[in-house]
């Protein structure tokens, strides 16, 4: 009797460890980790457009000589030389060829020599926005005429990359007044740019006639 016990025990110790091997094998298919498929890429987000709406500008009246006298930004070049910047000047003009293009010029000094910075500014459906072309679409640069009253001064936004720079510009640099500095102190503020990220620009001495060797043809960083 004994030895059917033991038989019988033998028996059900190994139905038990058969059941455990088969439960681990199958536990373990169970827990092995699917190949994942990679995330899909995010979306590129466009840059939230910071800039003031355009108003209704009448771009003919805009062409002709601007003198630059203060420019907000967070731009690099200017947090490290903004106490060196040298006297600017812009001109606007229309495009010969009558393809909804305007010409600019502008006349600054690098290493003591006058330089002259051609680029073309792209008109679009709306009056008062324009687009400085990049070498890809992303690295465009939208600029709105915020403020003019054509005779004296004008106020512009740049947004590149999400990144804005103002720029007052003045048609003579006899016209500068008080009031038209705190407006445009106060446009920066709500733009973020602070005292610090102010920079004046000399109102003298300015640039005459360029070179053919100093004419370039190039998108600023600021």
């Amino acid at each position: 009797m004994a030895g059917v016990w033991r038989c019988m025990l033998a028996m059900m110790v190994l139905m038990c460890l058969c059941l455990w091997g088969y439960s681990e094998a199958v536990g373990g298919a169970k827990s092995r980790p699917r190949p994942q498929r990679r995330p899909p890429k995010k979306p590129k987000v466009e840059p939230i457009d910071g800039t003031p709406p355009a108003q209704n500008i009448d771009i003919q009246r805009m062409t002709g000589r601007w003198y630059l006298l203060n420019t907000a930004s967070k731009c690099s070049y200017l947090i490290n030389h903004g106490t060196s910047v040298e006297p600017t000047v812009m001109n606007i003009a229309s495009s010969p060829a009558s393809d909804g293009t305007l010409l600019i010029t502008t006349k600054t000094r690098h290493n003591h020599q006058c330089w002259e910075i051609r680029q073309v500014y792209y008109l679009t459906p709306t009056p008062g926005r324009l687009t400085l072309k990049g070498a890809r679409p992303e690295l465009n640069t939208e600029i709105v005429i915020g403020e003019t009253d054509y005779n004296s001064y004008a106020i512009m936004y740049y947004q590149k990359q999400g990144k804005i720079t103002i720029k007052l510009y003045a048609r003579s640099v006899d016209e500068l007044d008080e009031p038209l500095l705190t407006k445009f102190e106060e446009l920066a503020e709500k733009q973020k740019l602070g005292l610090a990220y102010l920079f004046p620009f000399p109102t003298y001495s300015h640039c005459g006639d360029v070179d053919q060797d100093h004419i370039i043809n190039c998108v600023p960083t600021c």
